[in-house]
């Protein structure tokens, strides 16, 4: 059984959420959580948030245990981009780009073994 979480609209740009993203995939639940919270980034807080609350998701909705999740997909999606300018040189306007992004966790059940 596969459970998701989604943070929609963060804001950062997703070419930095997506380093942290691939280092979570494949590892477990509890695993991929200790590592977002030692990671010292803005976007490992971010992602952490998200399997914190697709093991929420899991344990409450479908009656899992969190130790047999794994982080079977990490995607971030780009989001709006926020379009704004700043003064430059002899009075011109210099184009800013603040970039959003969609954070979708993917948690799957492994089988327990014996």
């Amino acid at each position: 059984m596969e459970v998701q979480a989604l943070t929609r609209f963060a804001r950062m740009s997703p070419k930095k959420m997506r380093e942290v993203a691939r280092e979570l995939q494949g590892l477990s639940a509890p695993d991929a959580l200790a590592m977002a919270t030692l990671i010292p980034r803005k976007s490992a807080r971010l992602i952490a948030k998200t399997i914190k609350s697709a093991i929420a998701n899991a344990e409450n909705n479908n009656n899992l245990s969190a130790d047999n999740l794994i982080v079977s997909s990490a995607v971030i999606e780009t989001g709006p981009v926020l379009k704004r300018f700043k003064a430059g040189a002899r009075g011109t306007a210099m184009p800013r780009r603040k970039k959003m992004s969609h954070i979708r966790i993917v948690l799957s059940e492994v089988a327990a073994t014996k």
